[in-house]
């Protein structure tokens, strides 16, 4: 991969694993921990999608919230571990190898940065919780007020860096994502941590990695 200026990632399912919250508290939750952390997952992201179409916008703390509502009724979890499992969502874990990672492609000088769904005050407090101190930016798409694949998503970093598009390393582990910032022109890289398969949305990525560490073969 050549003239790449900048890396961006996906935040939430990238470097940090969103089903860490629901973990940390699977010994209450029981063995539907893991069902429970997917559906809650799944309804976050329909919740983004659905108020985008509807012009409707509402920060993605409180989309979290309001798909922990759901998610709880559904499982019949505890009402009084919502707190806990809000508390815990703010400060989700990084994958193993995210940090070493980071840091190895900072000392390769490139432009890092976080595009992602999140407010800035949640992106900041995982980057801060965890000491991942080598962005240059955090972009949040509340700058522009619609959630991903919105082309206005996208274009933020573009704007911010005076770069073309295909001189951005775009890495998401959500498929919707890798198209979104496929089709908008990125140069997007699946991160398949689960070997899943990829969704029929117009375009297929020319990287697949396993994790991030990976990156460092291909750029």
């Amino acid at each position: 991969m050549k003239n790449i200026k900048a890396i961006i990632f996906d935040a939430y399912g990238t470097l940090f694993d969103v089903n860490s919250a629901a973990e940390k508290c699977k010994d209450r939750i029981g063995s539907k921990w893991e069902s429970f952390s997917n559906y809650w997952r799944t309804t976050q992201l329909e919740y983004t999608w659905l108020r985008s179409l509807m012009k409707r916008h509402k920060d993605f703390w409180k989309i979290t919230e309001d798909s922990l509502d759901k998610s709880m009724k559904v499982f019949n979890i505890n009402p009084n571990m919502k707190r806990e499992l809000l508390d815990l969502y703010r400060i989700l874990s990084p994958y193993p190898e995210v940090k070493e990672t980071l840091q190895l492609l900072k000392e390769k000088n490139y432009k890092l940065s976080i595009l992602s769904n999140g407010t800035p005050a949640l992106l900041n407090e995982l980057v801060y919780s965890n000491n991942l101190k080598v962005f240059d930016d955090i972009f949040s798409v509340e700058e522009v007020g619609i959630f991903k694949p919105d082309s206005k998503v996208y274009d933020i970093p573009v704007r911010k860096y005076k770069i073309e598009k295909h001189e951005v390393a775009f890495l998401s582990a959500n498929t919707w994502d890798v198209s979104g910032g496929g089709n908008y022109g990125f140069n997007a890289i699946w991160v398949n941590r689960n070997n899943i398969i990829f969704d029929n949305l117009d375009y297929s990525p020319e990287n697949k990695i396993n994790n991030l560490k990976h990156l460092l073969d291909i750029i």
